[in-house]
């Protein structure tokens, strides 16, 4: 198969490392900007989830968590029944920018999929980081 297996994003914020930091790996910084409801377990191994009011919900696993500068989680792929083991790995990468932070996003794993969801997935995943970080960005502008 010769499907993209990365999403790759880097963002410039104007808040510090600290509070993007905060906004990434607590339960109140998640649900500000990326689900409705959050609860995390901030070390590697950690369990974590997010859920929406359409009353979706998707786990993660904290895989990797060096304050303030790396955070890494695999979560569930929604085209996969819950029990598949198979999942993508997101890592954030914060470097301070001036008076902000440089945020580089990369999601892998997408090679994995089956062709009959791959598609679906990953344009899902490309549009979702957008729309995703530019709510980081916001929710970090009003904090």
């Amino acid at each position: 198969m010769g499907f993209p297996d990365r999403i790759e994003r880097t963002v410039e914020l104007a808040a510090p490392p600290g509070k993007v930091w905060t906004a990434l790996t607590t339960a109140e910084g998640l649900a500000a900007w990326f689900g409705e409801e959050a609860a995390i377990d901030p070390r590697p191994g950690g369990r974590a989830w997010m859920g929406w009011s359409d009353g979706s919900a998707v786990a993660m696993r904290v895989e990797r968590i060096e304050e303030p500068r790396v955070f890494g989680f695999t979560w569930q792929l929604k085209g996969l029944p819950a029990d598949d083991p198979r999942r993508t790995y997101v890592e954030f990468t914060l470097e301070p920018s001036g008076a902000g932070t440089r945020l580089h996003v990369v999601e892998t794993g997408f090679a994995q999929l089956p062709e009959d969801v791959y598609q679906e997935e990953y344009d899902a995943h490309v549009g979702g980081w957008a729309a995703e970080l530019g709510e980081l960005a916001g929710h970090l502008d009003a904090a």
